[in-house]
């Protein structure tokens, strides 16, 4: 989960994580406290897109209206936004809506910009994913695909940038995503209960930590998570350098394609996710281990399910895996729970 999670933040491309599990696994936690590791961006002063100072794709048209006319653009810069999308949510605040107030005091009709707007250039967190109504899904499932948002409102059109990393959880009990929205995800990822009692008493104890003095506690860990921000940003900065060796992208398409992998998605996202797996480890060469700590991730929801599985367990990938990759299969099942554990 931890290292899907980074991914995603070094290259935002890679589409997103979906992550399912038992309730009371720290999955809300965990995507929340992303937030501390995310580098700063520039944005336009004043513009509630996060409009971007120098990529027009990702500019609202007022801003490209005010670079057109040449004035010059004061920017600033602020936290890569994380938003949250509650259940309860409309879809007006989720699209945006009529800023009736300003209509009925200055006579003039104007656009409130909603949760899509915010989230630009930044992550979308849905909690209980699975739980969301199906038109706000819809909605969802627009914005992730074009990167753009359309509002018609009482005669009033509007059209932004909405490019974010769409983060979901959800409990599998609680009932099953549309295949549709789950293909939107770049990475699925499974939590299961730690049974160990070692690991669980060392997780309650950090909690009571916590919950006795918060402070002190940050404090306390605020060295390691500097170091591990200045690893993805450094991260972030090579990734273009990375280079994926022709013959591992054919026996990467070799698996989607024994896979009977619907469309093309899963080859792209295993490509990006494990060239970005190389630069978070300061390396510009991907290897067969990158691959085989990111392939399962990156295409078992892509599966056609087993009528008893919700979510295919990635087994089939990874014997998949070991054959084309010629792998002993009980030696990469030991290194997956070790990339776990790391």
């Amino acid at each position: 989960m931890k290292l899907a999670l980074l991914l995603n933040v070094i290259d935002p491309r890679i589409g997103g994580v979906m992550i399912m599990g038992d309730r009371g696994t720290g999955k809300s936690t965990t995507i929340r406290a992303l937030a501390d590791l995310l580098p700063g961006i520039d944005v336009v002063a004043g513009d509630p897109y996060n409009s971007s100072p120098i990529d027009p794709d990702l500019q609202s048209s007022e801003v490209r209206q005010l670079l057109e006319s040449g004035e010059k653009l004061s920017t600033e810069e602020k936290q890569v936004p994380m938003v949250d999308l509650p259940l309860g949510a409309t879809e007006d605040r989720l699209c945006g809506t009529i800023d009736i107030e300003k209509a009925l005091s200055d006579g003039v009709r104007a656009f409130e910009p909603g949760l899509l707007a915010k989230a630009n250039r930044g992550l979308l967190y849905v909690d209980e994913v699975n739980l969301l109504d199906d038109h706000l899904v819809d909605v969802l499932l627009d914005s992730a695909a074009s990167g753009w948002n359309t509002v018609e409102r009482e005669g009033i059109s509007v059209r932004h940038p909405a490019r974010f990393v769409l983060v979901g959880s959800g409990n599998p009990e609680e009932g099953e995503l549309r295949p549709q929205l789950l293909d939107r995800f770049g990475m699925s990822v499974e939590v299961r209960t730690v049974r160990e009692a070692a690991l669980r008493v060392q997780v309650v104890d950090q909690r009571t930590a916590f919950d006795n003095d918060p402070d002190s506690f940050v404090t306390g860990i605020q060295e390691k998570q500097d170091v591990l921000q200045k690893k993805v940003i450094a991260a972030q900065q090579i990734l273009q350098e990375v280079k994926l060796d022709e013959d591992l992208r054919l026996r990467i398409s070799a698996v989607c394609g024994e896979l009977d992998v619907d469309g093309l998605r899963g080859d792209i996202v295993t490509n990006r996710a494990a060239r970005a797996l190389a630069a978070f480890e300061n390396r510009k060469e991907v290897s067969e281990d990158d691959v085989a700590r990111v392939i399962s991730c990156s295409l078992r929801h892509r599966l056609r399910k087993d009528p008893l599985e919700q979510v295919d367990s990635g087994d089939r990938v990874i014997k998949t895996f070991c054959k084309i990759f010629e792998r002993s299969e009980n030696n990469d099942a030991a290194e997956f729970e070790l990339a776990i554990a790391e």
